[in-house]
């Protein structure tokens, strides 16, 4: 008599399982709305699971707590904003273009309605003194102005640059970026007597930049 083998049964998902790239998408989406409106401690993980469209536990699978989820948004607002490929050696990218290219994408970023709203919660008394703003800064700007040292370092080594301190050089190409305009846009005052475009304002910023930095 002929025995048939028997038909193995399902693996089970374990732990190991891949996530569901779609609903960490629309978590980390409904994430940045709602910390956006109404701040870090005004939004509950309950309430952000409702926005998405999944389980509370789906939130706490994917992100852990709402620390990690804050700091994963923050993250993925500056790489949406930030790509990576932005910071990618490239030789053949004359220097000049680089440094526009990388200006003209933090402008744009940081002066979206979002990302003022964003930077006034961080600048309110109750989350000032928290450590928020702390986990904001290493999960966006530490990890932009990082990258853009290390594309000075490589502009150094090819000798198109003189800098003794590339990190402080980053911090001053970014600070100067923001400059007056993102200023004024935090005071939500717009009626100053300069009426530089975005592309003036970064243009100039550029300019300076190389003056001071450029190999003669």
């Amino acid at each position: 008599m002929t025995r048939t083998a028997p038909v193995p049964a399902p693996k089970s998902a374990g732990p190991g399982r891949p996530k569901d790239l779609a609903k960490r998408a629309a978590i980390l989406d409904a994430a940045k709305r709602m910390f956006v409106l109404q701040g870090f401690d005004g939004v509950s993980m309950d309430q952000i699971a409702a926005e998405a469209g999944v389980s509370k536990l789906t939130v706490y699978s994917h992100f852990g707590d709402k620390d990690s989820l804050f700091a994963e948004a923050v993250r993925a607002h500056c790489e949406q904003g930030m790509p990576t490929r932005l910071f990618e050696p490239d030789p053949d990218v004359p220097l000049r273009e680089r440094l526009t290219d990388i200006g003209e994408a933090f402008f744009a970023m940081i002066m979206t309605p979002e990302a003022i709203a964003g930077h006034r919660i961080l600048c309110s008394p109750q989350i000032a003194t928290s450590h928020m703003p702390a986990m904001f800064w290493e999960a966006g700007p530490q990890r932009v102005q990082d990258a853009f040292t290390a594309l000075l370092e490589r502009r150094i080594a090819a000798g198109e640059l003189e800098i003794d301190d590339p990190d402080r050089a980053a911090s001053h190409f970014f600070t100067l970026l923001k400059g007056e305009p993102h200023a004024q846009a935090v005071f939500g005052y717009c009626c100053s007597g300069r009426h530089d475009t975005p592309q003036a304002h970064i243009a100039s910023v550029v300019d300076l930049f190389l003056r001071a930095y450029a190999v003669r």
